[in-house]
């Protein structure tokens, strides 16, 4: 099997952890969960939960990270699974390294989003969310690389993982693993320092959970910042991959 590599571009609350959590239960397949978290934090000065220990957990050099997560798979695997934070690429950073990765978008309902980040962090602004570098990316992919990545939506995948992932990995090239569908519960070793604060929920889980439909009603302090959201998340949602 030839090696892959994989950057899943996500945004916060997108269930981005449990996908990595259902690569990572491949016998094949190892997993970076956000390896420019520190670089993006050293960057920006942005006080997160648990700052100081993201900081020192992981690489702070923009460059340093690009060799690494195109180097060698560790543990002589055949897929690296990275988990990216699309927020966390930075106006200037030269993302000519995907030339090398499959590349997949995951998005969400902003409305879902917004809940769930709200209870974790307080919502300044729109680029705390990922939708608008997300937007960014998708065109850097497709107008100046001739890229056309994989887009996939959360509801989609917690309504039927075992279709969503079959199609997701025909798309990725990769032959589907049931294994994907349950995971032991705990936490792992590749889980970043900051899962304490953000990985409850996965941590407790052994599979994908049902859809939940929620009423979306978000406060109204953040309605200007979903519809702004939303928008983006429609033109992405118009370009996902479905399951057949």
């Amino acid at each position: 099997m030839k090696s892959s590599f994989i950057a899943m571009w996500s945004g916060p609350r997108n269930i981005s952890s449990a996908l990595m959590r259902s690569f990572e239960n491949r016998s094949d397949c190892f997993v970076s969960d956000e390896p420019f978290y520190s670089y993006f934090l050293s960057k920006t000065k942005l006080k997160h939960p648990l700052y100081d220990e993201i900081i020192k957990s992981g690489l702070n050099d923009y460059n340093q990270i690009i060799k690494y997560i195109t180097g060698s798979i560790p543990a002589s695997k055949k897929i690296w699974y990275q988990k990216h934070m699309a927020h966390h690429i930075l106006e200037g950073n030269n993302i000519e390294w995907v030339k090398h990765m499959k590349n997949c978008i995951l998005i969400r309902h902003p409305s879902d989003v917004i809940l769930s980040y709200s209870k974790k962090n307080k919502i300044h602004n729109i680029e705390q969310l990922g939708y608008l570098q997300q937007i960014q990316i998708y065109k850097i992919l497709t107008e100046d690389l001739d890229i056309h990545p994989i887009i996939i939506d959360a509801k989609d995948l917690l309504t039927n993982p075992q279709k969503m992932l079959t199609a997701l990995c025909k798309n990725l090239q990769i032959k589907f693993d049931d294994k994907m569908l349950s995971w032991p519960t705990g936490i792992r070793k590749t889980d970043g320092v900051w899962a304490k604060h953000w990985y409850k929920n996965v941590e407790s889980s052994n599979g994908f959970k049902p859809y939940n439909k929620t009423d979306r009603k978000i406060p109204t302090k953040y309605h200007s910042i979903n519809d702004i959201c939303l928008e983006h998340y429609n033109f992405l949602y118009q370009k996902r991959i479905i399951s057949t």
